[in-house]
């Protein structure tokens, strides 16, 4: 059975997605929008908010929502994103309506009580602090505060005290009603689920009218720059990072091999260089995020603070190199390496259920996985070459750093050996 995408007349999509021969489900409510829609007041009110609906909804208080679903063995949780924030649920079969209609509760009536959102703030507090005592995480920070100047992406998901400081129950509760829109909400249900239950459900939980408020976003620049901070710890935290690819550009299957060519395992470029031949870190990758309307490739390097510049130098020069082409065992890995992650990924009901929603909102269809096989199968070498240059060719790039010593000079040595 294949899966199946309605649009509801609220503008709400809806995606069943079912598995023959299982006992449970997996359920996702994604909603298009996150921490990119906020402007500087708000920033962080999106990630505040997704906490304080689990602080009491549709009538219930905090345990009695989390007890509701434990008790027939299921989970719920959610996460906030600079796109979309999403809830997610695993129960068994005969518990897709109490799973929906939990979330249901959550989405469209939560108590936002006033004592609760001053503890959340609290809560919240400790956990900015907690990203800024972990460099590994802090750096990404400076990094897009770096590569996305001035701009909702380059803020902290998390926002800042001050910030959070300005939500009040009404201004929450109106923010609410502008992100949880059901114009701007996919359902997605994958496993031991029928089509007509699923449709049925949906219209009743979440068939709310529509909003009709926008969901527009201001465009993204990767403006470019350089961050550091000295700090008395053992090892130097280093990204670089330059502009990527917008998540439906037809470039980003050959970006994804690219990228796992260039950092994504102990084969790699980076890996084999940095760590094995040069022993210049103990732990190096690449990864990309694809967002509407452009992206970021970033290496990710842990060292010892006199092997940051080195490091650094290293990281813009395989970054440069890849634009002299891979080999095809190179590509050949990659493209096993992408394909068993996407066959793995099948296997797995709460991702099938998370992609489900992200196709819906992102391409507005579903797409087969026969068809992202195929794009990958179609990617060749003259294609890698040329997306290769479009990470460097646009002139600009991102670096932080975090720890002692010479870790501060790491930043201009990426940029200087990268753009000379």
């Amino acid at each position: 059975m294949s899966a199946t995408l309605h649009v509801m007349s609220s503008g709400l999509k809806v995606v069943c997605d079912p598995v023959p021969g299982l006992r449970t489900l997996a359920v996702a409510v994604t909603a298009d929008g996150g921490a990119r829609h906020e402007d500087a007041e708000r920033s962080g009110w999106s990630h505040l908010l997704e906490h304080m609906v689990f602080k009491g909804a549709g009538g219930r208080s905090a345990r009695d929502l989390i007890e509701r679903i434990e008790a027939v063995g299921g989970n719920l949780n959610a996460a906030t994103g600079q796109e979309r924030t999403t809830f997610t649920a695993r129960v068994l079969a005969d518990d897709l309506e109490l799973a929906l209609s939990t979330i249901s509760d959550l989405v469209f009536r939560p108590n936002l009580d006033a004592e609760e959102l001053e503890r959340e703030k609290d809560v919240i507090a400790q956990e900015i602090a907690e990203a800024y005592d972990a460099p590994d995480d802090h750096v990404f920070d400076l990094t897009y505060a770096q590569a996305f100047a001035d701009q909702p992406i380059g803020r902290p998901i998390l926002g800042s005290n001050d910030t959070l400081a300005g939500a009040d129950r009404g201004r929450l509760e109106a923010w609410r009603a502008r992100l949880y829109a059901p114009e701007r909400m996919t359902v997605s249900v994958a496993g031991a689920v029928s089509e007509d239950e699923m449709l049925a459900l949906a219209e009743r939980w979440f068939g709310e009218a529509s909003s009709g408020q926008g969901a527009d976003i201001a465009a993204s620049v990767f403006t470019g720059g350089m961050a550091s901070e000295k700090r008395r710890i053992e090892q130097a935290n280093l990204v670089f990072a330059v502009p990527g690819l917008a998540a439906r550009d037809p470039d980003v299957p050959a970006l994804a091999l690219l990228v796992e060519i260039l950092g994504g395992g102990m084969a790699s470029r980076l890996f084999q260089e940095a760590r094995e031949a040069r022993g210049l870190a103990y732990s190096v990758d690449a990864g990309y995020e694809s967002f509407a309307d452009g992206g970021l490739v970033s290496i990710f390097a842990g060292t010892a603070g006199d092997k940051a510049v080195g490091m650094a130098e290293l990281a813009a020069a395989e970054l440069r190199k890849l634009s002299d082409g891979v080999t095809e065992a190179e590509l050949s890995r990659a493209r096993a390496q992408g394909l068993a992650g996407l066959y793995m990924a099948e296997e797995s009901l709460a991702s099938r259920a998370e992609r489900g929603a992200w196709q819906a909102l992102v391409w507005g269809r579903l797409i087969p996985t026969a068809e992202i096989a195929q794009r990958l199968a179609d990617v060749g070498l003259e294609d890698l070459r040329r997306v290769a240059g479009r990470l460097v060719n646009p002139g600009r790039a991102a670096a932080a750093a975090i720890g002692p010593g010479g870790a501060a000079r790491a930043p201009s040595a990426f940029v200087g050996t990268l753009l000379p």
